[in-house]
């Protein structure tokens, strides 16, 4: 995209001079009765442009400014719910695991022995796991 706008102001440039060669001429701009400027044809068009385009201009920056600005508000307030609500979660997780601890486990008393397909007892292989090398067959 700011290949093609290069591309059209590049345009624009080349014909402004093409224009500026064939009409250079003076001419008379009386902007009072007793006030009077001479200047090139060129040089007016230039003014008669800048006048259109700068009040433009900057009220499409100002636009982008303030849409960046109520961008970064809102992205900014999204961030602080979600770091409240994840505070939130993770103060309720910490609660709820306690009563989930092995020795409240229904069943278990004090003289039963561990259950063969209990996931939670190792065993033997209490060392080795998955991710450091070590096979549920060793």
């Amino acid at each position: 995209m700011k290949v093609l706008r290069t591309i059209i102001w590049v345009l624009a440039a080349i014909a402004f001079l093409i224009f500026a060669i064939y009409n250079w001429q003076p001419v008379e701009l009386r902007l009072w009765q007793n006030l009077v400027l001479e200047t090139k044809v060129p040089v007016l068009a230039l003014l008669a442009f800048a006048a259109g385009f700068l009040p433009m201009w900057a009220v499409h920056r100002s636009v982008i400014w303030s849409t960046s600005r109520r961008i970064r508000s809102l992205e900014n307030s999204l961030k602080n719910t979600a770091m409240a609500h994840r505070a939130d979660v993770t103060t309720a997780a910490s609660a709820s695991p306690a009563a989930d601890s092995p020795v409240d486990k229904p069943g278990k008393t004090g003289g039963e022995g561990n259950d063969a397909f209990d996931i939670s007892d190792t065993g033997s292989d209490a060392g080795s796991s998955a991710g450091d090398g070590g096979s549920a067959g060793e």
